[in-house]
């Protein structure tokens, strides 16, 4: 074992060398067989007759009309302004080119060249080591702690609307996630809970909700059949309380079940205008529970705290929450900046501000804001309804357009509350940029943004909706290649429709100026060789 292991390494850095080697001389034998290439067409120009072909090639090409060149121009502008399409149309759904994912992932390595995403390269550390990269965890999809529910909320705005909210990765996840908290543990399943189990895989409503009578009728104490009724079926939150009642009474000491009923029933509370109430229930819930702190219950308890403006309230649960050591969100980030921006928005003006400069509590106000836009900066453009809001997914992606739009989703009117407080937000959001380093190697408060984001969204994140990226992505080269390949194609072929005696003579003109360099190196090589040895040589 350890001779192998030994042995591993200096193989592994052969491979490297070769390769290294291989991509090192990949230039120069290019340009050794370039110039084989031109040696041997002046080699058997005679023999093979070549001047007598290109003769007689343009002779073929005087005797084509005007009409010729303008078809072929005009097709060819049509391709390339086809291609320009496809390739705006997969960039705007996939955020890359087409041409250049096929080049690096089926080019790249015939040519000997490396991932750009090697660990060597913008995480290098000043001795020449690769540092670790940020955590995977960055890119982890959470459970949306205020998801709404799909039988009273999501499916009312699709009869609306006609459209679906949610995408099938969503919604998958969430079957995944209750298979795992109702059945996880369960030593031995039971005939009901194995129905429930292929319930929650059900990818048709009716049939999850069908699976659900029939486990009911197997064992009327079923709770997990009547979490299911309550989320799909009830179409108010009404009734969607009355199940989770039926289902609370009945779910024994399945901890998993009495958290998951009870935080429901807390969130109907809220819903239903109970908001002390919904405080109470998610008090005690964290109470009875404080181990299940990565079930985010305290964005549920900020939410309901703002509601009622109990802000000396939510500042003890962002002491608590807001801590270095524990992960953050856009519901603590934005809601810390929102407390420091009330305490001053209501007498802020830019005017004022830029005469006198800002005082240490607007600065404070100002530092909590870039905090906040550095940790999400999709955040403000929903808060400011520069972009329209649609419903919020089931999970989100931190730092990601998908929990901008769930945490906008239930604030905006809170912000809107606080007087001033969105224009303090207008004001001051885009000054991040200037602060967060460019390019994006290094983070300011946080780690650096990952890239993750914007793939995780599009599945996360309904079609209709436009997803918000950041950082803005330029234009691939190979779209802005085909649209002026495009324009200029079409440009060649209305000036030869138009003017077709005089693009005649530019084109002659063109292709001898371009063929020139070729003549001139032909009469040096003559110059340079006798004629006899060139005559021996191709009469071999």
């Amino acid at each position: 074992m350890e001779d192998t292991a030994g042995s591993n390494p200096q193989s592994l850095g052969f491979t490297e060398k070769l390769k290294s080697w291989l991509s090192w001389s990949w230039t120069y034998v290019c340009f050794i067989w370039f110039g084989m290439v031109l040696i041997m067409v002046y080699v058997l120009w005679s023999p093979l007759k070549l001047q007598e072909t290109l003769t007689s090639a343009s002779v073929f090409l005087n005797t084509l009309t005007p009409k010729f060149y303008v078809a072929l121009t005009g097709t060819s502008s049509l391709i390339s302004g086809l291609i320009l399409i496809f390739e705006w149309w997969y960039f705007r759904k996939y955020g890359t080119s087409f041409i250049e994912q096929v080049s690096v992932s089926h080019l790249r390595p015939l040519l000997g060249g490396v991932e750009s995403s090697s660990t060597t390269g913008l995480f290098a550390s000043v001795n020449g080591e690769a540092e670790p990269r940020p955590s995977v965890s960055e890119c982890k999809v959470w459970r949306n702690p205020l998801n709404l529910f799909r039988g009273a909320e999501y499916n009312r705005y699709t009869w609306v609307t006609g459209k679906e909210p949610l995408t099938y990765y969503d919604m998958n996840l969430s079957a995944q996630d209750h298979q795992t908290f109702f059945t996880g543990d369960t030593p031995q399943l039971r005939p009901e809970d194995a129905v429930m189990q292929k319930a929650w895989r059900e990818r048709n409503p009716q049939a999850r909700i069908r699976a659900a009578y029939q486990a009911i009728e197997m064992n009327h104490e079923c709770a997990a059949a009547y979490v299911l009724l309550a989320e799909e079926e009830a179409t108010t939150i009404t009734e969607a309380e009355r199940l989770f009642k039926k289902a609370l009474s009945i779910a024994g000491k399945d901890i998993n079940l009495l958290v998951y009923i009870k935080r429901r029933l807390a969130m109907c509370a809220r819903k239903l205008g109970r908001i002390k109430e919904a405080v109470k229930m998610m008090r005690d819930l964290m109470k009875e529970f404080p181990l299940l702190g990565m079930l985010n219950i305290h964005e549920n308890l900020l939410e309901a705290l703002l509601e009622l403006q109990a802000y000396a309230d939510v500042q003890a649960v962002l002491a608590k929450y807001d801590d270095i050591s524990l992960p953050k969100s856009a519901t603590i980030c934005y809601t810390s900046a929102l407390l420091k921006a009330r305490a001053v928005s209501d007498k802020f003006s830019p005017e004022a501000a830029s005469r006198r400069g800002l005082s240490t509590a607007e600065m404070n106000a100002v530092e909590a804001i870039h905090r906040a836009v550095e940790f999400n900066p999709h955040v403000p453009k929903y808060l400011l309804e520069m972009k329209s809001l649609i419903l919020p997914p089931e999970h989100i992606l931190k730092r990601g357009d998908s929990e901008a739009v769930a945490y906008a989703f239930f604030h905006l009117q809170h912000w809107k509350r606080a007087e001033g407080a969105l224009n303090l937000l207008h004001c001051t959001w885009e000054g991040t940029f200037r602060i967060i380093p460019y390019p994006l190697e290094k983070g300011h408060l946080f780690y650096p943004y990952p890239g993750c984001t914007e793939t995780a969204d599009r599945e996360l994140l309904p079609s209709f909706h436009e997803v918000s990226v950041y950082p803005k992505k330029e234009l691939p080269f190979f779209i802005l290649f085909t649209a002026g390949l495009c324009s200029f194609t079409a440009m060649l072929a209305m000036l030869t429709h138009q003017f077709p005696e005089l693009m005649g003579v530019f084109a002659k003109a063109f292709f001898s100026t371009l063929f020139a360099p070729l003549g001139f190196f032909a009469d040096k090589m003559e110059s340079f060789m006798p004629s006899s040895f060139w005559h021996q040589l191709t009469r071999i």
